[in-house]
Parts: structure tokens; sequence; C-alpha cells
């Protein structure tokens, strides 16, 4: 079916969100996998109602009259000259949104930088669009409009920092001669390459004026509050809200990073010189400044809302954590091989399981020809290949695979959702699979099997979701 995808409606409140709103799926010959295809996307439109960040807002943060209470810490406001927003990232525009209700005429202003699709007026606050996931002349306003803003805090201001998953790219600034453009093509290469993110940011915080938590110091001797939201394995803070917390990391880290990846002499000359330059450096100390950090919305929150709804509809559930990682395609294969075992013998999972993780993140390496293949495809829709391959002709399993900020690889889809009849449908159009992953050419491929997921924007960044079900 050329051109399908099926679409999660993610434009209702949480609270009505209680069932997903299928469109143009495949026509199976087997009605059970056509219920568990619902099963599963009704599971997933649960998940990302649960790491919406401004239910997470309002779980975590409260107005008590001038009192602004944020995980179990008061600010008195009425103490407070000036109280600003600042931040960049996927989930930025709602958490700001949120707050901008929240606080009223009590907020005096501030920046934020977000995508595109998510820039509206938001009263008295500046909101910027940026570029992603690669940065560009935009992203680089936006950086200076944060630290311009962060510039004029003083000792009696408290400035709530909204930095998520995408900031990096969102609001970017390299440091002297390094030119945006080099940097952009730093950041291309590092996403093609098959890094994890904490690696990848290890790189990124050495190369920019406000990572690092530069602009934690710039903000000083004002207070800080971070409010963000997890996309990366473990929770690091200075990966997650890295502008403003204390860095762990040293140029030296970053320069030993890309010369394990083999990318130290593909990287631009400015960059490399410019981290050999600074080897011996560390990024600045915030010892003194008064830093608070809250995490509104983490991958576990998504895993238990698809838990509670399985057990409701009679199912069993499988948490298999959420520290998936490597390569994405291996990993859709191995977890499909294990759903097919378990459907045959009952083990490692009973039958009527739904296995679920959300808050890894796999990777995708293209090789040296990265700006060719770019934007082509994702690890998420991977993925789902690689699961697709593996359960060509098993019946009753069902398998999806997401990047929860609806944008897999920068494409328009956020992943794929298939099962035994994927593959063959492929084959009927004369498509191959396998050479859709070699081509890391799976954005159109699923969209011609009709199993490309689409939820547009969702406004969250909490990484990778799989749920697989086991009929």
């Amino acid at each position: 079916m050329p051109g399908g995808r099926t679409a999660i409606r993610t434009d209702r409140p949480p609270a009505a969100q209680t069932a997903a709103r299928i469109e143009n799926r495949a026509r199976l010959t087997d009605h059970g996998d056509q219920q568990l295809r619902a099963t599963v996307l009704d599971l997933a439109e649960l998940a990302l109602a649960a790491l919406s960040p401004s239910a997470g807002l309002r779980r975590s943060v409260a107005l008590d009259g001038d009192h602004l209470v944020a995980g179990g810490r008061s600010y008195d406001l009425s103490a407070v000259d000036r109280l600003v927003v600042l931040g960049a990232g996927k989930a930025s525009a709602e958490v700001t949104t949120a707050l901008a209700e929240m606080l009223g005429s009590r907020l005096d202003g501030g920046v934020v930088v977000v995508p595109r699709a998510a820039e509206k007026p938001m009263g008295r606050l500046t909101v910027l669009p940026g570029e992603h996931p690669v940065p560009g002349p935009a992203s680089v306003t936006g950086a200076r409009a944060l630290l311009e803003q962060a510039g004029r805090l003083g000792v009696r201001d408290l400035a709530i920092c909204v930095f998520t998953g995408g900031s990096s790219a969102l609001a970017s600034l390299p440091p002297p001669g390094i030119s945006a453009a080099e940097k952009a093509r730093l950041h291309r290469l590092m996403l093609s390459s098959g890094m994890s993110v904490v690696e990848i940011n290890t790189v990124r915080k050495h190369v920019s004026l406000i990572k690092g938590g530069r602009l934690a110091r710039a903000i000083a001797p004002a207070r800080i509050l971070n409010l963000t939201v997890s996309d990366v394995v473990g929770d690091p803070l200075d990966c997650i809200t890295d502008p403003t917390v204390q860095d762990t990391s040293a140029a030296a880290d970053a320069l030993s990073v890309l010369r394990e990846w083999e990318l130290l002499d593909r990287v631009p000359g400015s960059v490399r010189q410019y981290l050999t330059d600074c080897a011996e450096s560390t990024s600045p100390d915030l010892g003194d400044v008064d830093i608070h950090s809250v995490l509104l919305a983490r991958g576990e929150d998504g895993s238990e809302a698809v838990l509670k709804a399985a057990a409701a509809r009679g199912l069993s559930g499988v948490r298999l954590g959420g520290s998936l990682e490597g390569e994405a395609a291996t990993a859709g294969r191995v977890l499909a091989t294990l759903a097919r075992e378990s459907r045959a013998t009952g083990s490692p999972w009973p039958r009527g399981t739904v296995v679920v993780a959300c808050g890894g993140e796999c990777t995708v390496n293209l090789g040296p020809d990265t700006d060719a293949l770019f934007g082509r495809g994702g690890p998420s829709q991977e993925a789902a290949i690689g699961a697709a391959l593996a359960l060509d002709g098993a019946a009753g399993i069902v398998a999806l695979f997401a990047d929860t900020d609806g944008s897999d690889g920068g494409t328009a889809i956020a992943g794929g959702l298939v099962d035994w009849s994927t593959a063959g449908r492929a084959r009927k159009q004369g498509l191959s699979l396998r050479k859709g992953l070699v081509d890391h050419a799976t954005t159109a491929l699923l969209e011609a099997c009709g199993d490309a997921v689409l939820t547009g924007a969702t406004l969250t960044n909490a990484n990778d979701l799989v749920i697989i079900g086991v009929r």
C-alpha cells in the first residue's frame, strides 16, 4: 500500500488520549494481528501522554501564593526582582507554555529556542526558531539571545531554565575560530557515526560558548531552577541540561571520543586545532552558583503507563528497562527473535505479553558518505526493519519502534510498526528490506509497506519507545 502511514493522535489533552486513530493500515489477512496492531498503537499513545512535559510540570511544580515549589524546594517570588525563563529544546515549548500559564504576570520575560513547528507567541517571552538536528544560522541567533538575556541578571533574580533534548542543535554558538558551518559539519559527522548521545555531547560541550555550564556561568549570580525532560540513558544532568549544570568532562575527553570513532581526521581542522589547544581545560566551575534541577518526565514514566494499561487488558507486561543501546537494526532483530521464541515456546516471555522499553537510544552508522545518506531514515526505523526481517512469516507478533519526539533521524516519521507480513508486502512491490538497511533508506521503505508511524511533533522527547506484542 504505497504511501501508507499509521497515525497516532497526539493533538488531544493527555486525559483524552484513550484510543489511537489508525489510518492507512496495511490490509492484513490475519485479523488477530490487526487487533494486536491496534493494541500496540493504543499503548504507544498512552506512553506519549505519560511523557507529556506539561503533565510532568503539574506533578512536580506548584505555585502556592508567592511561593514556587519545585522538586521539594520553595522559592519566595516576592523576594525575586526578575523571574525569567531561558531554554531550548524539542520539549521546551510545552514546558514554557505551561509555566507561562502558571506564573502569569509574575514572569518578567526570557528567551526560548524551539523547533519552527513549535514556535508560537508566549506573552512576555521571546520565542525563537532554531534548526534541528543540525544547527544553522537561526541556532546561532538563538544562542546569542540566550547569552544576552543571561548577562542582564543579578543576584536577586531567578532563571527557570528549560533545556531539553535537541537544544544542542537549536541553540548553537561555536567558539572563536570555528565557523557555524564547521560546527554544523561536526554535528552531522557525529550524528551519523553510531556514537551514543553521551559521547556526542562530550564533544559538543567543548566546542560551544553556551554548553558545558557556560550559560550557567553567564546567568550567575542569579539562581537557576532547571526543569527538564530526560532523553538520555541513566539521566545524566550534564548531558540532558548541560548549559546550566556543572560539566564532568574535559576537552581531552572530547578528543578521545573523536579518536575512538576515527573522526579526528574527518572533523574540520579548526575544530581539531581548538580541542587540541584546549586539551587540558575543563568547563567552568559552578560551585558558587545556586542550581536546583528537577526531572519532569523520564522514559520510565512511559513504560509504567504501558504496563498499567496492558494489565488492565489482561496482558502480561515485561519491562526491558531504559538502557537499550547499540546498532539499531541488530537490536530490532534480537528483540524480534526473542519474541518469536516466546510465541513458539512461551519463553523467555509468556504468550499474551506486551514488552516495553522507553528511555534507551539505538544508533546508526552511515559510514563515510554521511551527507548523501543523512535524513533518509533513522534508528527507530532501522530497528523496525531489522525486526521485520526476523518476523517474516511469524504470525502473532507486532513490534513498534518510535522516537518519542515524532521525528526519527530528522525525518517526518516517528518510526515503524511491523509484523509477520511486512517483508512479504515489501517483496510484492519489488522492494528489499535488507537493501533498505544497507542503503540506510528506511523512510520510503516503511511508507511503501504502510508501516510508517506518524505522530507529528509530540512536544516531548524521552528517546526511543519500543512496544512488542506477543499474542
